[in-house]
C-alpha cells in the first residue's frame, strides 16, 4: 500500500478539552492524529483556578486538568503542533489542512476551536480597545487592580471571568442583555453570590467615553429604555471586558452555521461538510462545560474512526505514525531540570536540529535579580545546543535592561531582542524567533515574502506582552518573522510586568500592544503576519 509521510487519519483543530479527548480516543485506537493549536493547549478552561465538578476528580485547576489530558493523549501516540490553521480543503478522499507551518493531509478534520474574544459593537469600543476595553481576563486582569470593572455577557465565559477578575478589581458589575445568565446554575451562582460582584440584567452598553483612558460608560435598560451612566472618580478609570463568540471563521462557507455562528452538527457531531466534524463550544448546545466538551470529543472520535477505516480501505493509504523520541533522549540534565520540562527540551531539540546557522545570545544586564535570572535562563538554553553561545554585552546597547539580543556569530544584531525572561507563553515564540533568525525560518508563501521585501521604510517594533497571555505569542512571532526577513525592521519584546514606564508612557491596559517607531503607531490585539504587514504598509 502507498505510504505518505505527512498523511494523518485525523487533524484536530483546537487543543481544548474536546480536541484533547478526541486525540486520546483516536490515538488509542491506533489512528494517526495531530492536534493543531495556535495559542495554548488546554483552551478556555485554563483560566479557571478551581474545578470541582469534573466527575472522578475531586479538585483541580483547569490548567492541570487539561495538561493531564494532553499527556494522556501523547502517551498513546497523539502528535501536537503549535501553528495557526489558515484554511481547509475538504474535497476528495484526502483533505488538506493548511497551517502557518505547512500543509497537512488527512481523511477527516475535527473542528474544536472553542470561542474567542468578540467585538460587542457599542460606541467607543474600538477607540478604547487596549485603553480600558479588554477581552481576556487572564491577559489583562492585572491592569485593573483596584479599579471597577464591567463585564458584558451572561454566558459561561462572562460568569467565570467575572469571578476571576475579583482577584484584581475593586468591584465587578456583570451586564446581561437577557433576563438572567445563560450558563449552568452552579456557574451563575458562583458569580451572583460573590461579595465583589453585582449583576444587572436586561442591560446593554450603549457607549464608553474618555480621554487617554475610560472615564464614563452609558448603559440602557432593554425593557424600560432608562439610560444610566457610570463616571469614574476624578483621576480614576475603569475597565470593560467584552464577551466571546464561537471561533468558526475557518468553516464559514464550508459548513452550516446558526445565526450566532455556532456549527450545526448531527447526533454524531458530523457537520454538513464531508469529512468535517465539530466538538465543544463551537457547536450548538444547551450546556457548555468541560464534561460536555469531552463527551463531544469522544463521540466525534469514534465516528471518525469509522470514517478513517473506510478511507484506508478505499484509498489503500495508511498513515504512519512519526518516529517517537525515546524517553532517554527527553530526560533533562540535572542542571536544567528546574528550568525546562522534558516537553520543552524535546521541542528545543527539534528546532536546534533544523537551524541553518549558529547564533550568539548577547546579554545586556544590570545588577537586579531579574538580570541574574535571565543570565541563568540563557546559559541553560545555550547548553542544549552547540549552535548557541552566550556573551555579556555592553548594557548601553539596550534602552531597557535586562535584555537578550539575538546576534549572528560575528556579533551583528539580527534585530530580535527580548526584555525580561522569555518564559510562560513566550518560551515557544522566543524559540521560533531563534529559528527565524538562524534560518531557514518559518515558511511563507510567495505573496507574503514579496510583501515583506516591498517594505521601504525602517520600522522599530516594540511588542509589549504578558507571559500569561495566550494572545501575545501570535503577534510576537509575526513581528520576529518580519524582523528576521527584513534588514530595516527590528522586533523587541517586553514582558510588561517589569517595565511600568512603558505601560505608563503608552497608556497600556491590554496586551499584546504593538508600538511602531516609538509611538508613531500604537495597536492592540493579536495579529498574524498578514495583518502586521497591512499595518506597516501605507
Amino acid at each position: 500500500m502507498e505510504q505518505l509521510e505527512h498523511l494523518y487519519d485525523v487533524v484536530v483543530v483546537g487543543g481544548g478539552p474536546a480536541g484533547l479527548t478526541a486525540a486520546l480516543y483516536l490515538a488509542r485506537a491506533r489512528y494517526r492524529v495531530v492536534v493543531v493549536e495556535k495559542d495554548r493547549f488546554g483552551g478556555q478552561i485554563t483560566i479557571t483556578s478551581e474545578v470541582v465538578n469534573y466527575p472522578g476528580v475531586a479538585r483541580t485547576s483547569g490548567a492541570d486538568l487539561t495538561e493531564t489530558m494532553r499527556r494522556q493523549a501523547e502517551g498513546f501516540g497523539a502528535e501536537f503542533l503549535l501553528a495557526e490553521v489558515t484554511g481547509l480543503e475538504l474535497d476528495g478522499d484526502v483533505k488538506t489542512v493548511r497551517t502557518s507551518r505547512g500543509a497537512l493531509k488527512c481523511f477527516g478534520v475535527l473542528l474544536a476551536t472553542g470561542a474567542h474574544p468578540r467585538m460587542v459593537g457599542f460606541r467607543g469600543e474600538e477607540a478604547f480597545r487596549g485603553r480600558g476595553v479588554a477581552y481576556c481576563a487572564t491577559c489583562d486582569g492585572e491592569f485593573f487592580t483596584g479599579k471597577d470593572v464591567f463585564v458584558v455577557g451572561g454566558g459561561f465565559a462572562a460568569a467565570e471571568e467575572s469571578v476571576f477578575l475579583t482577584k484584581y478589581a475593586r468591584h465587578v458589575t456583570i451586564l446581561i442583555r437577557e433576563d438572567d445568565f445563560t450558563c449552568a446554575q452552579a456557574t451563575a451562582d458562583a458569580a451572583r453570590s460573590h461579595e465583589k460582584i453585582t449583576v444587572l440584567t436586561n442591560v446593554v452598553v450603549e457607549e464608553v467615553a474618555g480621554d487617554t483612558a475610560l472615564r464614563s460608560i452609558r448603559m440602557r435598560h432593554t425593557k424600560t429604555g432608562q439610560v444610566t451612566e457610570h463616571r469614574a472618580a476624578d483621576g480614576e478609570t475603569f475597565g470593560v471586558f467584552a464577551g466571546y463568540e464561537p471561533a468558526t471563521e475557518l468553516v464559514r462557507g464550508l459548513a452550516d452555521l446558526d445565526g450566532q455562528g455556532y456549527v450545526r452538527t448531527d447526533r454524531s457531531q458530523k457537520t454538513s461538510a464531508d469529512g468535517l466534524y465539530a466538538a465543544g463550544d463551537v457547536c450548538i448546545k444547551p450546556l457548555r462545560q468541560v464534561v460536555t466538551a469531552v463527551g463531544d470529543g469522544a463521540l466525534a472520535a469514534t465516528e471518525l474512526e469509522r470514517l478513517c477505516a473506510a478511507m484506508q480501505g478505499k484509498t489503500g493509504l495508511r498513515p504512519q505514525p512519526a518516529n517517537r523520541r525515546g524517553p532517554e533522549r527527553e530526560a533533562p540534565s540535572e542542571a536544567d531540570s528546574g528550568l525546562f520540562t522534558p516537553d520543552m527540551l524535546s521541542q528545543l531539540q527539534k528546532v536546534f536540529e533544523r537551524m541553518a546557522s549558529p547564533l550568539l545570545l548577547r546579554l545586556c544586564l544590570d545588577e537586579t535579580p531579574l538580570s541574574a535570572e535571565l543570565e541563568r535562563y540563557m546559559e541553560a538554553l545555550a547548553a542544549q545546543s552547540g549552535k548557541l553561545s552566550v556573551e555579556r554585552g555592553d548594557p548601553a546597547l539596550a534602552r531597557h535592561l535586562p535584555c537578550v539580543q539575538v546576534c549572528r556569530p560575528d556579533g551583528s544584531w539580527t534585530g530580535l531582542a527580548f526584555h525580561g525572561v522569555p518564559g510562560g507563553h513566550e518560551f515557544t515564540s522566543f524559540v521560533l524567533g531563534l529559528y527565524n533568525a538562524a534560518g531557514p525560518g518559518q515558511a511563507l508563501d510567495e505573496e507574503t515574502e514579496a510583501a515583506i521585501r516591498a517594505i521601504r521604510r525602517p520600522a522599530e517594533l516594540q511588542v509589549l506582552v504578558s507571559l500569561s497571555c495566550t494572545m501575545c505569542p501570535e503577534l510576537v512571532t509575526a513581528a520576529q518573522r518580519l524582523a528576521a526577513g527584513h534588514p530595516d525592521i527590528t522586533a523587541q519584546v517586553y514582558d510588561l510586568n517589569h517595565f511600568p514606564d512603558l505601560r505608563e508612557k503608552y497608556q497600556v491596559m491590554s496586551v499584546p500592544c504593538l508600538v511602531v517607531n516609538g509611538g508613531e503607531q500604537i495597536s492592540f490585539g493579536k495579529k498574524n503576519i498578514r495583518q502586521l504587514l497591512e499595518l506597516l504598509t501605507p
